[in-house]
């Protein structure tokens, strides 16, 4: 992702607030097109990602922070199925395997907060030009 690195960093959630393994969706900026996002937390790290399936362009959780499937082990996105592996966000079973979800950088700061980098509207052009494939 060309200049990604250049997109605002922004608190999303405290790290004690998500389980491990677990979950939690976030949306940073503001107007008609604000961010969303999730942050999953497993083994202790995070990743983060877009919530969008790169198969339909869909948010992946129908229900509010239901990204995973019940044990933890994978981000299954609720509108077909496909499973994403949580490490990678590389789809390895749906309509969509080989292609992979928008990763974003995801930190812990000093603070206990999960720190995402991300941008403000998902009419970023960065955002729009990705294929997830």
């Amino acid at each position: 992702m060309d200049d990604a690195s250049a997109w605002p960093e922004w608190p999303v959630c405290r790290v004690e607030d998500i389980d491990d393994p677990g979950a939690s969706g976030f949306l940073v900026g503001d107007g008609d097109w604000p961010f969303r996002g999730f942050v999953v937390r497993c083994d202790g790290r995070l990743y983060a990602y877009a919530n969008v399936c790169p198969h339909a362009r869909r948010p992946l959780d129908m229900l509010p922070d239901e990204f995973l499937i019940g044990d933890g082990s994978m981000i299954r996105c609720s509108s077909h199925g496909a499973m994403f592996v949580p490490e990678t966000g590389e789809c390895v079973f749906g309509p969509c395997v080989g292609a992979r979800l928008l990763r974003l950088e995801a930190r812990e700061d000093a603070q206990g907060r999960v720190i995402v980098r991300a941008p403000a509207s998902l009419r970023d052009e960065r955002v729009s030009a990705w294929s997830g494939l």
